[in-house]
C-alpha cells in the first residue's frame, strides 16, 4: 500500500488505505486543526524524535468498552481505602512531561516529543485534551492524557510513581464517562497492560462504525471535574 505525503491542507486519505502495520500518512503537522481532523477520521500521530511524523490507522484497532473495565480485588480494595485523591485537568502540563519519561517496556527513548507535548498543551487550552490526576499526601503519583471528541476518548498515555495510581485514575475516568455516556476509550495500539484492564482488538472497520456513532453527539469542551 502508498504512504501518502501530508501537504499544507488538513486532508487524510481514507484510513483503509493504511499499510499493514497500521502507517497511512507522513509528514504535515501538529496543528491543532490537523489532529483534530485526524481523530475523527480514526487517525493519530505515533513517532520517535529520530523520525519524520508519522501517521497511524491499526488493524486492528485496540479499544475499552466502558462496560468491560476489569477491576481486580487489589484495585477494589485500593479504591475504597481512598488512598489517592483524583483530580481532573489540574495540571495537564505535568502529566503528559510525566508520561513523556516513563520507562516502557520494550520502548527505548519516547514518542512523547517535545513538539507533540506542545500540541496536545495546546488542544488542552481549546478544552479537547484531558488529564486525570492521582495525588498521593500532595503530590502527583500517575495519572493519563487523552483528547475528546464528542462520546470518544481517545486515551494518549499513562503513568505512575506508586503502585494502582494509574489505575485508580482510569478507573475514575471510566465511572466518569459512563456518567456522561460516552460510547469507549481509544487505546489505539494493543499492550498488555489496557489487556489486563479489558480492552480488546476489535477491526477497523468495527471500530470507525463506532467512532461514526460517537461522533454524532456533542464535545464535552472545556476543563472537567470530577465533581461534575
Amino acid at each position: 500500500m502508498p504512504i501518502f505525503r501530508l501537504v499544507e491542507d488538513t486532508v487524510f486519505p481514507p484510513p483503509d488505505y493504511a499499510d499493514p502495520s497500521g502507517l497511512i500518512a507522513i509528514g504535515g503537522d501538529l496543528s491543532s486543526a490537523r489532529l483534530l481532523e485526524a481523530y475523527r477520521v480514526g487517525i493519530f500521530p505515533w513517532y520517535s524524535e529520530d523520525q519524520p511524523l508519522l501517521w497511524w490507522s491499526p488493524d486492528p484497532r485496540f479499544v475499552l468498552e466502558l462496560d468491560n473495565f476489569k477491576i481486580s480485588r487489589s484495585l477494589q480494595k485500593t479504591l475504597r481505602r481512598g488512598i489517592f485523591h483524583v483530580t481532573f485537568d489540574r495540571v495537564f502540563e505535568d502529566v503528559i512531561a510525566a508520561c513523556s519519561v516513563v520507562a516502557r517496556e520494550g520502548q527505548s527513548g519516547t514518542w512523547i516529543t517535545p513538539e507533540m507535548q506542545e500540541a496536545y498543551i495546546h488542544l488542552h487550552g481549546l478544552g479537547f485534551a484531558h488529564s486525570v490526576e492521582s495525588w498521593f499526601e500532595g503530590e502527583l503519583v500517575g495519572g493519563l492524557y487523552g483528547v475528546s471528541l464528542g462520546k470518544a476518548f481517545f486515551g494518549e498515555s499513562m503513568f505512575h510513581r506508586k503502585n494502582d495510581a494509574s489505575k485508580v485514575a482510569l478507573a475514575i475516568l471510566v465511572e466518569k464517562l459512563k456518567i456522561w455516556g460516552f460510547h469507549f476509550i481509544d487505546s489505539q495500539m494493543t499492550t498488555d497492560h489496557m489487556y489486563r484492564l479489558g480492552a480488546r482488538e476489535i477491526s477497523r472497520r468495527v471500530f470507525l462504525k463506532k467512532l461514526q456513532s460517537a461522533l454524532r453527539h456533542s464535545t464535552k469542551r472545556g476543563k472537567w471535574r470530577v465533581e461534575d
